[in-house]
């Protein structure tokens, strides 16, 4: 198990794995106002009060909640968001609202979830040409229906 150093400034429990196996932990809205309005197509900057310290090698993946964005069109407007390992502010969400309809966030609402990865440094190396493969540069579409 991987231990992350973190700063809590908000009102709210530290992110907790909502299930045994699951992927992302959610993190909660901080929000001293109480509560937050997105209208339509809006998007807003949210506080969830952490801070944390990842490291080298590893970056934490901002992504959506599947039930806010079902149920009410509330998605990330950069999504996956990065947090990489030299980061040191506040984590805040990007998210938009994709419906017809305001929705109001509330404090300590779970907005998103956070997902901790490990990831490579790569080194380019320039070629002429690249490796033959069945799918070869078929892209958007091209693997069937």
């Amino acid at each position: 198990m991987l231990t992350i150093p973190v700063i809590n400034h908000s009102r709210h429990p530290l992110p907790e794995y909502q299930t045994a196996h699951a992927a992302g932990l959610d993190l909660r809205a901080d929000l001293p106002d109480g509560s937050i309005t997105l209208g339509p197509l809006e998007r807003q900057l949210v506080p969830t009060g952490l801070s944390l310290a990842l490291p080298v090698g590893y970056e934490a993946q901002v992504r959506p909640r599947s039930g806010l964005a079902y149920k009410h069109g509330i998605g990330i407007v950069n999504s996956p968001g990065t947090i990489d390992a030299d980061y040191r502010g506040e984590i805040k969400v990007l998210l938009v609202n994709l419906s017809n309809e305001p929705f109001v966030v509330q404090d300590g609402e779970r907005i998103a979830q956070l997902v901790v990865a490990r990831h490579e440094t790569i080194a380019w190396q320039p070629v002429e040409q690249l490796s033959e493969t069945e799918r070869g540069a078929g892209g958007y579409g091209s693997t069937g229906k």
